[in-house]
C-alpha cells in the first residue's frame, strides 16, 4: 500500500509556482497538503523577521549574534519603556500566504495539485523571539505581544481562502533543542514545560476546526545535523502525548524526525506509547537523500516494528539544502512511498 507523504515546508527552488509544478509532477497524488516553499526571504525559517524587528516600535538594535551561521541581528528594548510598547507591526507572513495561494489556485485550475490542500507553516512566537532578543529578561513578555501580532496574521490567512481547503502547520522547534533537551538552560527556566504546551495548545486552538492543524516537531538541521541529537522519541512522543491532552481540537497530522543514522529499535521503542486522537496521522522524518532508498527501507524496517499506520517524510524542511539536489529528493519521496 503506498503511504501518504508530507512536505514540512521549506523547498528552496525559484519560486512558489516552481515549488507548486515540480511538486504536482514529481509526487502529485501522495500529497494531501502542498507547501509554497517558503521561497525568497523566507528561506533561512525565521531570520528576514529581522526586517520586521528593525522597524518595530519600542526597541532599538542591540549587536549580532550567529545562530548556526546565519548571522541575526538582536535587540533590546528602548529605555524607559515596557514590552507592551513594542508595536511589530506588518509580519508578513499572511502577505506570502495569499501571494502563493493565488499562484496555487491559478495552477490548480489547470490541473496542479488538485485535491491537496494549500499549506502554509510558521513558527512558534518564542521561535522567533529568542533569536532576536536572546537574553533578555522579557523574553515570556515579548513573547505574548508577538503572539497577539502573529494571530493577527493567521487571522488574515484565515479571512484570505477557504478553510475546506487550507492547512495550517505550527514549527515547532525551539521547544525542543533549546529547552526541552537542556532543562537546565536559562531559556528552560524562562519557558517551563507547563507554559509551553499552554501555549502550543493556544496556538492550535485558534485553528478553526474546518482548517487542518499540524505539528512539525524540530530538532534543526545544519550540515544535516541535528542542533541537538534527539537520544531516542520519548521526549517527542510525551510532549505529543501532553499537547493532544491539552488542545481542544485534533490535530491533523504530527511529525517527528529521524537522524539518518538511526534504524535500531531502541530509537523507535517509543513510539508504542504515542496516544494520538483517532484523527491524527503520524508523520516520520525518515528519508534521507544521502542514503537514499535503502537507508529509508532500514528505517522504515524499524519504524514498523512499533507503529502500523504511519506517512514519511524528511526529518525537516529543505532549506538548508542545496537547490540543485531538491528535485532528486521529490523523485526518492515518490520512490519512498511505494515501499
Amino acid at each position: 500500500m503506498t503511504k501518504s507523504v508530507l512536505l514540512v515546508g521549506s523547498v528552496p527552488l525559484r519560486s512558489s509556482e516552481d515549488v507548486f509544478r515540480e511538486v504536482s509532477e514529481r509526487v502529485g497524488p501522495l500529497l494531501k497538503r502542498v507547501p509554497d516553499g517558503e521561497t525568497g526571504d523566507r528561506s533561512a525559517w525565521t531570520a528576514w523577521q529581522g526586517h520586521v524587528i528593525e522597524h518595530a516600535e519600542g526597541v532599538v538594535r542591540s549587536g549580532v549574534r550567529d545562530v548556526h551561521g546565519i548571522p541575526y541581528p538582536t535587540y533590546a528594548l528602548k529605555p524607559g519603556l515596557s514590552e507592551q510598547d513594542i508595536r511589530f507591526g506588518d509580519l508578513g507572513y499572511a502577505n506570502a500566504a495569499i501571494s502563493s495561494y493565488r499562484d496555487f489556485v491559478r495552477l490548480r485550475s489547470l490541473g496542479l495539485n488538485r485535491h491537496a490542500r494549500f499549506q502554509v507553516s510558521l513558527p512558534t512566537p518564542l521561535a522567533v523571539v529568542q533569536a532576536f532578543f536572546w537574553g533578555s529578561p522579557a523574553l515570556p513578555d515579548i513573547c505574548q505581544v508577538y503572539e497577539t501580532a502573529l494571530l493577527g496574521e493567521v487571522d488574515r490567512i484565515l479571512a484570505a481562502m477557504p478553510h475546506a481547503g487550507l492547512s495550517l502547520q505550527w514549527d515547532i522547534a525551539v521547544e525542543f533543542h533549546r529547552i526541552w533537551e537542556k532543562p537546565e538552560s536559562d531559556l528552560a527556566r524562562q519557558f517551563p514545560t507547563p507554559v509551553l504546551i499552554e501555549t502550543i495548545a493556544r496556538l492550535g486552538d485558534h485553528i478553526p476546526d474546518a482548517v487542518e492543524l499540524g505539528w512539525h516537531f524540530c530538532y534543526g538541521d545544519a550540515g544535516h545535523k541535528h542542533f541537538v541529537e534527539p537520544h531516542d522519541t520519548r521526549l517527542m512522543v510525551d510532549i505529543a502525548n501532553k499537547l493532544t491532552g491539552a488542545t481542544k481540537r485534533t490535530a491533523n497530522w504530527l511529525h517527528l524526525p529521524v537522524p539518518r543514522e538511526r534504524s535500531d529499535a531502541a530509537y523507535f521503542a517509543p513510539l508504542a506509547d504515542l496516544k494520538l486522537n483517532p484523527g491524527t496521522e503520524l508523520y516520520l522524518g525518515l528519508i534521507h537523500l544521502t542514503d537514499g532508498l535503502e537507508g529509508t527501507k532500514r528505517r522504515m524496517a524499524a519504524a514498523d516494528r512499533f507503529v502500523a499506520d504511519y506517512g514519511i517524510a524528511t526529518e525537516c524542511g529543505f532549506g538548508r539544502r542545496p537547490p540543485e539536489t531538491i528535485l532528486a529528493l521529490l523523485d526518492l519521496y515518490q520512490a519512498a512511498a511505494k515501499l
